[in-house]
């Protein structure tokens, strides 16, 4: 048994309207981001917001911290 240290990588997206966002919306980004492998963690709507935060986290894998390492042109 190894005690090792789990590091993860989150993902903080607002998605709809002021108007309100619809359901099949918010299925549709959880289904795609499930497929990657994402775990939403909190879904919040911003104060006088019709619109959605969804918070999710994955573990952080050596493939993703190499990505991150390489700067962004």
């Amino acid at each position: 048994m190894t005690d090792e240290i789990k590091t993860w990588e989150y993902r903080v997206q607002t998605i709809g309207s002021f108007f309100g966002t619809k359901d099949e919306q918010i299925q549709e980004t959880l289904d795609e981001w499930g497929q990657e492998g994402w775990e939403a963690i909190n879904v919040f709507t911003p104060e006088n917001s019709g619109k959605i935060t969804i918070v999710a986290k994955r573990p952080l894998t050596e493939r993703a911290r190499r990505m991150r390492s390489i700067p962004s042109q």
